[in-house]
């Protein structure tokens, strides 16, 4: 065995006259044995190089086969390009697993959710163990504690976060402190998951949201493991800000969420019924089956005194969704402000007109006014049309009218007159207000055809003497059935009602029962 000076200083065993085994790495000499066998049966020796340590650093060994059979070896130091290429690999697996991450947090909404992900991520591959800490909520920290290989486990710690250093500053959004300023000796019981044992090292980051912290990451782990280095704390806050950006999604749609339920709660349509002897039945079917309001609306006011009449009114305001919805509110709001002079609706009219005329909203509206009070075994009407479809009469025989009430629209001309009809319901007879929505709905065996006033006259004719809900639903159910899966406007239907004052039934079972109010 020969050797050049690097060599020499390199290997200082291998020395001219003894075993190349005895003077190299193992890697080298199990390199060298194989490429002199290789050479013996194939006449050939293979060029690629072969790679291993000498003390610290990293070698690339390239074999060169003399004529004789003799090898003679070029060693390259390679720690460099190794250590290049070794960080260049932990990149991409640090750069995949954030977009996995980013992808994985992004899939749910929940805060709940959310903080469960966090914690698992972090714990699989950042940590032993990880708890991702809200904000407080009391007297209380909301916290998910996750171990790696388990499920996370939430719960509610009754703690100071300022008794943890690091964590205080962490959940007001301040920078983290170095893992190295924290003792793992001090951490509290609750900080460390059941069964975990010591701590080794912890660090503490900061989940920031969306102008205010969305609350802070804590990893662990035990003292086997290395400490966290400070890369590995560079890239912790880097994941934290794309999980602290998640969390605060979450949070922000969560609040969303729960101040649309309660408007949507104040602008759905009540739910009608027998009112000082007066029958009323509604139903209402948004334009879009994702939208539970829009533009079309109906209330009933009850009276405030016994024997005066009660306030029925439905609407339509141009458009339809949410932005239609804030100006229904704002009628329904008015019109209820106006209770008190509802034996004039000339003049409610004129003083809503007023108010949209008055407003930033541009939306016109149309509306009808129904005052109905019992009188005798029948009830009296008064209805007052503002631009919208005329109310319907349904007599005892079956026989459909039209209420005698014309008006001009609100919200879009300076006075909007309207002319009151006056009119008596008889027990079993009926009152149908409606929106456009149903008349212009299209559909039909043929598509495109509208349903019509015409063919809604018919189809009330055959309601005779049926309760108010179930004219109600007939109506709903014959729209729905013209529309089919195509689109629609908003629709909406109100049935004002005198109820039968007797009871037929089966006369020697020939005639079929009806009901009794």
């Amino acid at each position: 065995m020969r050797r050049n000076d690097a060599a020499r200083v390199l290997l200082p065993a291998a020395r001219p006259g003894r075993p190349f085994a005895q003077g190299v790495p193992s890697w080298l000499s199990a390199a060298h044995d194989r490429l002199r066998h290789t050479h013996r049966e194939t006449g050939r020796a293979p060029g690629a190089p072969h790679f291993g340590p000498i003390g610290e650093r990293s070698y690339e060994a390239h074999p060169s086969v003399q004529d004789d059979g003799a090898v003679a070896w070029w060693l390259l130091d390679d720690t460099d390009h190794r250590l290049v290429r070794e960080a260049l690999h932990q990149e991409r697996e640090r750069t995949a697993f954030l977009v996995q991450a980013s992808n994985t947090l992004l899939s749910s909404l929940n805060p709940g959710r959310c903080m469960d992900v966090i914690a698992q991520l972090a714990a699989e591959h950042l940590a032993d163990a990880a708890l991702v800490v809200a904000p407080s909520r009391g007297h209380q920290l909301p916290v998910v504690t996750c171990v790696r290989g388990g499920a996370p486990v939430p719960s509610h710690e009754p703690v100071v976060p300022d008794d943890v250093p690091g964590l205080g500053e962490a959940l007001r959004g301040f920078p983290p402190v170095p893992s190295r300023w924290i003792d793992p000796a001090a951490a509290p019981a609750w900080l460390v998951p059941e069964g975990f044992g010591p701590v080794g090292s912890i660090v503490i980051t900061p989940l920031p949201g969306h102008g205010v912290p969305a609350g802070a990451v804590v990893l662990l782990r035990g003292p086997e493991a290395e400490a966290f280095s400070e890369g590995e704390e560079v890239f912790a806050r880097l994941f934290a800000a794309r999980a602290g950006a998640a969390l605060s999604a979450a949070r922000m749609y969560a609040e969303q969420s729960s101040i649309t339920e309660v408007l949507m709660r104040e602008l759905l349509p009540p739910s009608l019924h027998q009112i000082s002897g007066v029958d009323f039945a509604g139903g209402y079917r948004p334009s879009a089956d994702h939208e539970r309001v829009g533009g079309d609306f109906y209330d009933v006011h009850p009276a405030p005194v016994e024997g005066q009449a009660s306030l029925a009114t439905l609407g339509d305001v141009c458009g339809k969704g949410l932005e239609a919805a804030v100006l229904t509110g704002k009628i329904r709001n008015t019109l209820h402000a106006l209770l008190p002079m509802a034996d004039d609706h000339q003049k409610m009219i004129s003083l809503l007109n007023t108010a949209l005329l008055n407003s930033h909203h541009t939306r016109f509206a149309t509306l009808v006014l129904a005052s109905a009070v019992r009188e005798g075994s029948g009830v009296k009407l008064r209805l007052t049309s503002a631009g919208h479809p005329t109310p319907l009469i349904l007599r005892a025989g079956g026989t459909v009218e039209e209420a005698e009430t014309r008006g001009t629209l609100v919200g879009a001309m300076p006075s909007a007159p309207a002319r009151t009809a006056a009119l008596t319901l008889a027990p079993g007879e009926a009152c149908v207000l409606y929106t456009d929505g149903i008349t212009e709905a299209k559909g039909g065996p043929m598509g495109g055809v509208q349903f019509g006033e015409k063919r809604l006259q018919r189809a009330l004719s055959e309601c005779a003497g049926m309760p108010s809900e179930s004219i109600v639903e007939r109506v709903q159910m014959l729209a729905s059935q013209w529309v089919g899966q195509g689109a629609h406007d908003d629709m909406a239907v109100v049935v004002i009602s005198a109820p039968r004052s007797h009871h037929l039934s089966a006369v020697n079972g020939r005639t079929r029962g009806r009901f009794t109010a």
